[in-house]
């Protein structure tokens, strides 16, 4: 009797208990509930999610340029542009607004983007007829389908014979508009990629699949292979850029989409304005070489004294030390003079490498970020190139750029990136900018020590210069490739294999139209916020560079706006009319 009371005590209290877990996971529920409820609304939150939820998109509906990919990103920004509305903007902090604004000109300009596509794509539709059979076989593939090896064999051979026709048809044609030649190329090369799913998928696992669809398959993707390397030479025939002898291959813009980039990186100038100011920048450092000249001994014949700098570098095999060397002397002044909080890790983790010769080609000069990239020649190298790049990153020219590729430049922005808003997105005017911004700083408090460090900080100062003029020249269809090399060795003084690399990388190296000029305009952004905060004593150096670290990545008007706690309106336009010449 007293063991079935215990046994019936024991239930009870086992009922109890588990009555307890289930309302102690009930109320976490709730409080999850909760606290998800209260997150939805917050601007940041959105943005993680939307990063996210873009992410599982993309790899679902991987195939480039196919309408059903291009169709359910428009669905995804109309609904994310849609919740974005119907947050209480007028509530928000001004940190909260800029994210706001930003997160709106991101939405939209993706929509536009997509928009553009569209209209591409139907200009091709008639060059791709077999798409959307292609589109069809790789679909059901997604979740597994069962598939008849015979019958895909048989749609592979009656797609092969479509496409040679069309083939035919493109041969035919003398040129291609560049942008309907790359979405060709695009929509063709997306077509590969969904087969290749499709055979990866079921060949060696389905008998059947694997007994009849080798054959046509490899047909097929060697096919689409040429028809996408047709589009891809066509579009350089047509291409606006005016014919040259440089052999560097681009795609000019034109100035309206100039105008409207610039507009969408929040930069209130025209064209002609920006090359304004790169030739008033220019005059300054014109006046500063000439005086650097004279200091040398070569009176205003700053070309020799640029041949006298580049003249000093170091053997090969000798510049990583050099490097290191000028990298100790550059974090040494920025500590002693206090500038920006440098965290220990950051100080510790940064490393090297040595730069491939075919990267060289493109590259002519180091790189940086938490890895040195370091540009010199190797034994593979011909005498005449060896001899320039060593020349052309001479220890006075890296001296003036050391800094901007490490700390406080690429390695520290990009180590903070990582631990400080990292829902921010990516701006060459803050990245470039901010890395510029540094070497008028260290000019300012008399980093250069002697006249040939000033020369070597000069030079990038005028190649920076250079870059607003010959990029926006370039993109708006006056000058060549060809052009932009000779400005760059006669105006600027670089060796002219480095100034081919430099025009190749801008025009061909994947970089954005914008690129180029904003590190001088980015940089000129920093320098007069600098002014209104620092030179006023509104905030100390330190104070002003760790609280730009710590906002990430954004336009620079956004984070004066931040900076200054400017009243932000819902319909923002950019109109920080940063340049006041010197």
């Amino acid at each position: 009797m007293t063991f079935i009371y215990f046994q019936v005590r024991l239930i009870n209290t086992f009922n109890l208990m588990l009555l307890a877990k289930r309302i102690f996971l009930v109320l976490s529920l709730m409080c999850s509930l909760r606290g998800f409820a209260q997150q939805e609304p917050s601007i940041q939150n959105m943005i993680l999610n939307f990063n996210a939820d873009r992410g599982s998109l993309d790899r679902f509906y991987f195939i480039q340029s196919s309408p059903e990919r291009r169709q359910r990103m428009e669905v995804f920004c109309m609904d994310y542009l849609n919740r974005l509305n119907a947050l209480p903007f007028e509530t928000m902090s001004v940190s909260d607004r800029v994210d706001y604004i930003l997160f709106r000109n991101q939405l939209t300009g993706w929509l536009e983007q997509l928009k553009k596509e569209q209209l591409e794509y139907d200009a091709i539709k008639n060059w791709i007829p077999f798409a959307d059979s292609i589109y069809s076989i790789e679909r059901p593939r997604r979740r597994g389908s069962i598939v008849n090896g015979e019958q895909v064999a048989v749609q592979l051979y009656g797609l092969t014979k479509q496409l040679n026709e069309s083939i035919t048809g493109v041969k035919r044609l003398a040129s291609i508009d560049r942008n309907l030649a790359y979405r060709a190329e695009s929509s063709v090369r997306g077509m590969q990629d969904a087969l290749k799913s499709v055979y990866q998928f079921y060949d060696g696992y389905d008998p059947q699949f694997t007994w009849w669809v080798p054959k046509p398959y490899h047909i097929l993707d060697s096919s689409l292979n040429v028809y996408a390397e047709l589009f891809k030479e066509k579009g350089k025939l047509s291409s606006t850029q005016k014919p040259d002898s440089s052999g560097i291959h681009g795609s000019p813009i034109g100035r309206d989409e100039v105008v409207r980039q610039l507009k969408a990186a929040f930069i209130p100038y025209t064209p002609e304005e920006l090359m304004d100011i790169a030739s008033r920048e220019f005059a300054w450092c014109d006046a500063e070489m000439l005086k650097a000249s004279r200091e040398m001994g070569f009176g205003n014949d700053w070309k020799a004294a640029i041949e006298k700098v580049k003249n000093s570098y170091v053997p090969p095999g000798e510049q990583p030390a050099a490097i290191l060397k000028l990298y100790n002397e550059s974090i040494d002044f920025i500590k002693s003079h206090d500038l920006v909080t440098i965290p220990p890790i950051a100080e510790e983790t940064w490393r090297m490498s040595m730069m491939a010769p075919e990267r060289q080609l493109v590259s002519p000069f180091f790189l940086g970020g938490e890895e040195i990239i370091i540009s010199y020649p190797t034994n593979t190298m011909d005498e005449a190139d060896k001899r320039m790049s060593m020349r052309g990153n001479n220890p006075h020219f890296s001296r003036a750029t050391v800094h901007h590729e490490l700390i406080a430049g690429h390695h520290l922005q990009l180590f903070m990136n990582d631990r400080y808003k990292p829902y921010r997105n990516f701006t060459p005017f803050w990245i470039e900018g901010w890395s510029l911004y540094w070497e008028f700083i260290l000019w300012d408090l008399g980093f250069p020590k002697t006249p040939e460090d000033k020369i070597g900080m000069l030079f990038w100062r005028m190649h920076r210069c250079a870059r607003i003029l010959f990029s926006l020249n370039y993109h708006m269809n006056k000058w060549t490739p060809q052009q932009c090399i000779d400005f760059l060795v006669d105006r600027v003084g670089h060796e002219r294999a480095n100034a081919a690399g430099e025009v190749r990388r801008s025009f061909e190296g994947g970089y954005g139209p914008l690129y180029q000029l904003a590190y001088m305009v980015g940089g000129l952004q920093f320098y007069q916020l600098k002014k209104d905060l620092v030179d006023t004593k509104k905030m100390t150096y330190r104070q002003f560079h760790d609280r730009i670290l710590q906002e990430n990545n954004l336009p620079v008007e956004m984070v004066r706006a931040i900076l200054t706690n400017q009243e932000l309106k819902k319909d923002f336009k950019t109109g920080w009319r940063f340049y006041r010449n010197k």
